[in-house]
């Protein structure tokens, strides 16, 4: 359903002069259209108000009319009208023959009237027959024996501000409620089967497929609700912010078309599709954040807003429509993930957009966040939240999977540990290549740093102010290169322990600033049986093997020195052939 709202009051514009001027005559204030022998109730340029009364029969010159209608848009926008008496003749009333009538709070029908009914002086209009509420007003008790509200039933019901929605009510029509501009408070029964306003959150909930139907300016939508119905908030110009909880996946076509105080809306990470017309002529709309889930935006779903700033955190530009933004909104600026900017300036009714921006796409996986660099590597930044350090003991993993995607680590980016004094131990993984300026300053608790092998190049001042270090553990076999002296301090140079691959320990003692560390050990295994990685095959190697095989401990053991028989496992015959090498000097 398309709401054209603008084109309908353009319509009803051109239409009103013509029916009042079309109207056959005027008894006592009320004007008439004649048919036969029968009378409708018409529009009056003048508009009506107070208390009124219509007749059963009316007579005109001389010729009496029995009243049997009330034409469309009759009362329309009559905001001094007061109370409307019905009597048993009438047994059809138009469309929006009550609309803008806010005034409106007293709907009596006859008691003996074949069609219609307002039982239990419920202020409203009920067709008897199906037990359907056609017509309210601001006066409206919903009566308990009422099963459906009819489509546009409330329709422009300004003045009503709060509806109570009774169990016997099972069906609710299009538009019900559209354009109660005042409406705050919706409560539904507790015990209605098909309907509820759960956690009081004024608004109308159809229970089994958790849709949103109807809102009001004070609703609060539920993070147990999966999709914003078509029109739910339809013409609420009453409201000015909306959070669309993260269980919600769907926003309906129309679904806040024409809340034109709406300034604050956040969408949930979950919505995947923003229908037609969804935020149409929300004129107070400056900003947009349009999550990474969304795949897909509706025609015309952000037309006659004043964006100015569209922020559309998806990897892959969403599916819109040459229309989805209107020519003002081209205007605005478009922030996307740095990583994919050539393709939204690429890609079809996107590239309308003048000035499309990248900006840093991050995310967080198990406590530490990551900024995307390319569509499959990312690297690790400081942590977004104000006050919150990374502590303790971090490994950072060769890799992370965020939203279905999986991202190898390759760099740590300048300052991402910043300051981060309860940070014990950091252990870098071989995918890293970078290690950024200040990407450890002031981690004044670090006492061990392991730096994978795939490190070629740390920046300056990256461990400045971590005094406390005892042992800097490289894993390549070609020192990274340091862009200066200050990488670490003068007291970590003196204080720590730098290990490198045994074997190379001349090759760092002679490296641009690395020299600087007075203790440089090698560490790990020499060669085929050195077991422990002491630097020599001895007979600790053969106890620590057989501790291996028999007790499971292979806490301390290198796999590839002990596998001597290049096998792929640990068996008696590697332990053989270790005491061979010992009691024959065999290499």
């Amino acid at each position: 359903m398309k709401y054209l709202y603008s084109l309908s009051l353009f319509l009803l514009a051109l239409l009103l002069p013509a029916t009042a001027l079309s109207h056959d005559f005027e008894v006592d204030g009320i004007y008439y259209n004649i048919n036969g022998d029968e009378a409708t109730v018409s529009f009056s340029l003048n508009g009506y108000s107070g208390d009124l009364t219509i007749p059963a029969t009316v007579t005109y010159d001389g010729i009496t009319y029995s009243v049997t209608s009330i034409g469309s848009n009759a009362f329309y926008d009559c905001s001094g009208l007061t109370s409307i008496t019905i009597p048993n003749s009438v047994t059809s009333i138009g469309k929006y023959a009550f609309c803008q009538c806010p005034g409106l709070a007293r709907i009596q029908v006859a008691s003996d009237n074949p069609i219609y009914d307002s039982r239990n002086d419920c202020n409203a209009i009920i067709e008897t027959a199906t037990n359907t509420l056609i017509i309210g007003c601001v006066g409206t008790v919903i009566p308990n024996s009422v099963v459906s509200i009819g489509d546009e039933a409330f329709r422009e019901c300004s003045g009503i501000t709060s509806i109570f929605i009774p169990n016997s009510i099972t069906s609710i029509g299009v538009g019900a409620f559209t354009i109660c501009s005042d409406l705050k408070t919706m409560i539904v029964a507790n015990d209605n089967p098909i309907y509820d306003s759960r956690n009081n959150c004024n608004a109308i909930i159809e229970t089994a497929s958790n849709t949103l139907i109807t809102g009001c300016m004070n609703t609060v939508i539920p993070n147990s609700v999966t999709t914003i119905g078509q029109g739910a908030f339809y013409y609420c110009i009453g409201l000015t912010s909306i959070d669309i909880p993260n269980s919600v996946t769907s926003i309906g076509g129309g679904a806040f078309e024409y809340c034109m105080s709406l300034s604050n809306v956040n969408i949930g990470n979950s919505v995947t599709s923003i229908g037609s017309e969804a935020f149409y002529y929300c004129i107070d709309l400056t900003r947009i954040t349009i999550p990474n889930t969304v795949n897909s935006i509706g025609y015309g779903a952000f037309n006659y807003c004043n964006i100015q700033d569209i922020y559309c955190l998806a990897l892959t530009p969403p599916t819109i429509q040459e229309y989805s933004f209107d020519m003002f909104s081209y205007g605005a600026t478009l922030y996307v993930p740095d990583i994919s900017l050539d393709a939204y300036k690429t890609t079809e009714y996107w590239n309308y957009f003048t000035n499309i921006v990248g900006m840093p796409y991050t995310f967080e996986v198990d406590g530490t966040r990551y900024h995307a660099t390319t569509m499959n590597t990312a690297s690790v930044m400081a942590n977004s939240d104000e006050g919150i350090l990374y502590s303790g003991n971090v490994a950072i993993p060769d890799s992370v999977t965020y939203e279905g995607m999986t991202f190898a680590v390759t760099g740590i980016e300048s300052n991402a540990f910043d300051g981060c004094f309860e940070l014990t131990s950091i252990t870098i993984p071989n995918s890293v290549e970078t290690i950024g300026e200040q990407a450890f300053q002031g981690c004044t608790g670090l006492t061990s740093v392991t730096i994978g092998s795939g490190v070629t190049a740390i920046g300056a001042k990256a461990f400045n102010y971590c005094n406390a270090l005892e042992t800097v553990k490289c894993i390549g076999t070609v020192p990274p290169v340091m862009a200066s002296t200050d990488c670490f301090t003068n007291t970590a140079y003196n204080r720590a322990t730098l290990l490198v691959p045994r074997n190379t320990e001349a090759t760092y003692t002679t490296a641009d600033y690395w020299y600087k560390f007075a203790h440089i050990e090698g560490w790990g295994s020499a060669g085929r049986g050195d077991i422990d990685g002491d630097g020599v095959v001895s007979i600790r190697d053969v106890t620590t093997l057989i501790d291996a095989i028999l007790n499971g401990n292979n806490e301390g053991v290198y796999f590839e020195s002990a596998d001597v028989n290049i096998n792929g496992r640990l068996d008696i015959g590697d332990v053989t052939t270790i005491v061979d090498m010992l009691l024959n000097d065999i290499e």
